[in-house]
This record gives C-alpha cells, sequence and structure tokens, in this order.
C-alpha cells in the first residue's frame, strides 16, 4: 500500500458509502495529511499505511501539540485518522486498528454564541430596506433565524423547495440528506417581499434561476458573502459579541428549547445526526446562570 493510492481510495469512500459533502471529505483529508507530514518531517518516509504503530502516532500527537495546534483540532485530527483506518479495516487492507488505544485529548464543551431576541430584532431591524440588497438582506436574516439553517443551506436554497402554503420549506442538508423545516409567517412575508421587489428585477444567470437568494450580478451569493452581511450589520450597531451566519442557528434552538420544545424534534428540525450535538443547547440557559451569580452575588468571589 501507498498514501496516494489508499488516501485517494479514502476520498471515494466518504463521497460514495458515506454521503459526505465535498467540504467534509476535505476536512477528513487535511487530518490525515497531518499525519503524513509527520512521518516525512521526522525520518519516516519509508513507513507505509500498513506500518503505522501506536508508537508511531503517540509521537505525532506530541508533534503537533509542540505546534500549537489546539486540543480541540488535536482532537480532530485524530478523528481523522480513525475514520482512515476504520476505512482500511472494512476493507480488509489492515487485520489490526492502530488507532484503537490512541485518546483524544479532553477538551471542554464549547458553548456557542447566543443572541437574546431583542439583539435578533435589533439586527434585523438595523436594515435599510431602500438600499437595493436591503430587502434581500432582510430575509436572507429572518430565514436564518426562523429556520436555524446552516449557511451553506441558506445559500443552496430553493424556489421551488418553498412551500409556504405549507409552512414549510424542504432543506437539502449534510450528506444530500433531506428534512422538512417548518418557517414562520414573518420569513415568509419578508421573502415574498424580496421576491417582488428586488430578485424580479434582475438579470439573473440560468444556472441560478431556482436559486432563492441572489447577488446584484444575477449568481448564487457565497458562504462569505453572508458572513459579510452579518459582520457589516453588527459593526454598525456596536455590537461587542462574535456573530457569525452560525449565531442565528444558536438562537434559534436555544429559544426553541427555552420555550419547552421538545429535544427531538429540535434535532429534526436542525439536521442533527445525533441528539447529543443537540442537547449542548440545553446547557446554555444554565451556564448563563451560573455566569450571572458569579458576577452578581455577593458571596461569588
Amino acid at each position: 500500500m501507498n498514501w496516494e493510492t489508499e488516501i485517494k481510495e479514502f476520498k471515494t469512500f466518504l463521497k460514495i458509502e458515506n454521503g459526505l459533502s465535498d467540504n467534509s471529505i476535505n476536512a477528513y483529508i487535511t487530518d490525515l495529511n497531518k499525519l503524513t507530514d509527520f512521518l516525512k518531517s521526522n525520518g519516516y518516509e519509508d513507513v507505509k499505511p500498513e506500518d503505522i504503530k501506536l508508537s508511531h502516532l503517540k509521537e505525532m500527537m506530541q508533534w503537533i501539540s509542540e505546534k500549537g495546534i489546539s486540543p480541540r483540532t488535536q482532537a480532530r485530527i485524530i478523528s481523522g485518522i480513525k475514520a482512515f483506518y476504520k476505512f482500511l479495516l472494512i476493507e480488509e487492507k489492515i487485520e489490526k486498528n492502530p488507532t484503537a488505544l490512541l485518546q483524544a485529548p479532553k477538551i471542554g464543551r464549547k458553548l456557542p454564541e447566543v443572541l437574546s431576541i431583542e439583539e435578533i430584532d435589533s439586527i434585523i431591524n438595523s436594515i435599510d430596506t431602500k438600499k437595493p440588497e436591503g430587502q434581500r438582506n432582510k430575509a436572507i436574516l429572518e430565514t436564518l433565524y426562523s429556520c436555524g439553517l446552516r449557511v451553506s443551506e441558506l445559500i443552496d436554497l430553493k424556489i421551488s423547495n418553498l412551500f409556504f402554503e405549507s409552512g414549510f420549506i424542504k432543506i437539502e442538508g449534510k450528506g444530500s440528506k433531506e428534512r422538512l423545516i417548518p418557517i414562520s409567517t414573518k420569513a415568509i412575508k419578508e421573502i415574498n417581499l424580496y421576491l417582488s421587489e428586488y430578485r424580479r428585477l434582475l438579470n439573473i444567470d440560468p444556472r441560478d434561476e431556482d436559486v432563492l437568494f441572489l447577488n446584484r450580478r444575477g449568481r448564487k451569493l457565497s458562504r462569505v458573502m453572508i458572513f459579510t452581511i452579518i459582520k457589516n450589520l453588527v459593526r454598525e450597531l456596536g455590537l461587542k459579541k462574535n456573530i457569525s451566519p452560525h449565531t442565528f442557528r444558536h438562537s434559534f434552538a436555544t429559544h426553541l428549547i427555552d420555550g419547552g420544545a421538545n429535544l427531538r424534534a429540535v434535532q429534526e428540525m436542525l439536521g442533527h445526526e445525533s441528539i447529543i450535538t443537540t442537547e449542548i443547547y440545553t446547557h446554555l440557559d444554565k451556564e448563563y446562570l451560573k455566569a450571572t451569580m458569579t458576577q452578581f452575588h455577593p458571596r461569588s468571589g
């Protein structure tokens, strides 16, 4: 076996067997490349995939740790390497998994930034709809918050997948898995205004005729553009929080759970494969209460 061939076959496996997106596959390969970089940099050029031992992996983890890579990123790298060797086992190219006893560094659960309802309202209400892209941007933020979308799902949202009469939109999420998400009457109103006041006036590229949110050239918006829209609004308002498109998704989930929503229902709407991922939002309110007590209680010092 050689690394180049096996990594190429691993990519095919991730795409066809696991149905992963190109972004997810590239993340796995980037993590796996850390192992091959380590081998080349430390005199192990002749070590093939089947020759890797636990001692190599432990030495590699020490190597990347000394480079200042965070424990969270180290854990992700280990996850990528484990997935590769699981693939080699499935394909019966190895008989023993060298990663079986490899442990990831302990990391604390990182709680996402969350906006209050008032903060979300202030951001959306600050949009100047008299500007050409104003109504589009308002519809974008209402959709992000109303439906809890990932930014990739937002920019890929199709007009043919809007079912406003039923109050739902259809999303193609990670791994090309489709799900239906309820959409608020407020978001529907803003999208309809955008369609009638801005989008219909564009010279739309034939390739993007079914894409909902477009730029002034009639093309699909980029991920970077969504980040830029939000960054500019937040800067103008003077908000000090680190706010991104994902912040609206986190806020959507947190506000639902704080309001008493069923965790399984929220998991379904977010498109989380595991409910463990969704459970992080049940901790947010407790963390807020703890921080409040630490800051204000006279006995907390």
